[in-house]
């Protein structure tokens, strides 16, 4: 059985509706933004409904003739939803957004809003928990060998960039000097081009070495010394690549 751990509110009260119906033969819709777990969810509630995703159109109607609980995926995509009949179906359809309102509020008797994960804040540190461990093991990399409590998280896509800031930190942080040069490589391989390309890509190196030790060090003076330049041009330096 799949398992959905959540502290919002909101969700509690979907979970807490659907189990209250799961015997009546009525229909519900999930709607909110993409990958915020509105899948997860449905297959939560209804572990033994098959699922079908509205991308088929052909393929929902099979369904639901041969099935009397489905569940619907990616319904706003569904071509014809108007020729959809749900009589003595139990269905749980999920979807971005709402498409056509009046249609969703004669298929579906309860509708149903998912919050963001930015609106789940305990979610999000639950979430991100399982997204460290499968991105440690995935990389192979020793949990004690890197900072996990201190991730930039991004949440403009949900889980979606949630996940993929996870694991581009992770790499980022175990990362070798080979690793590094390997990476430039592929990335100047394809990008390198021009009549001033030495010039052109040199802010590869000195936007992030400038950064660091300033951040490391917090002084230009300190900085210029450990980098071995003059302080004024270490400031044309800063200057030049618009460094705060």
């Amino acid at each position: 059985m799949e398992t959905f751990f959540t502290t919002s509110d909101k969700i509690q009260h979907i979970i807490k509706s659907c189990n209250l119906t799961k015997t009546l033969f009525v229909s519900s819709i999930i709607i909110g933004d993409a990958n915020t777990g509105k899948k997860s969810l449905a297959r939560y509630l209804f572990p033994n409904a098959p699922l079908v995703s509205g991308n088929d159109q052909d393929e929902v109607k099979a369904a639901l003739e041969n099935n009397d609980e489905l569940i619907i995926t990616d319904f706003e995509k569904l071509s014809n939803q108007s020729a959809l009949d749900f009589s003595n179906k139990r269905i749980i359809a999920t979807a971005n957004y709402m498409g056509n309102p009046a249609l969703i509020d004669e298929l579906f008797a309860f509708i149903y809003t998912m919050p963001p994960l930015q609106e789940r804040l305990e979610d999000i540190n639950y979430i991100k928990d399982l997204f460290v461990k499968e991105a440690l093991s995935i990389l192979m990399i020793e949990p004690n060998t890197v900072d996990t409590d201190n991730i930039p998280l991004n949440l403009t896509m949900n889980t979606k960039s949630l996940k993929k800031s996870i694991f581009t930190y992770l790499v980022q942080q175990s990362m070798d000097d080979n690793d590094i040069k390997a990476v430039l490589y592929h990335y100047l391989f394809k990008h390198l081009d021009g009549n001033d390309g030495y010039r052109e890509h040199l802010s590869l190196y000195e936007i992030p070495l400038i950064e660091a030790g300033l951040k490391k060090f917090g002084s230009q003076l300190q900085l210029s010394q450990v980098l071995g330049i003059n302080r004024n041009t270490l400031r044309k330096k800063i200057h030049e690549h618009d460094i705060d």
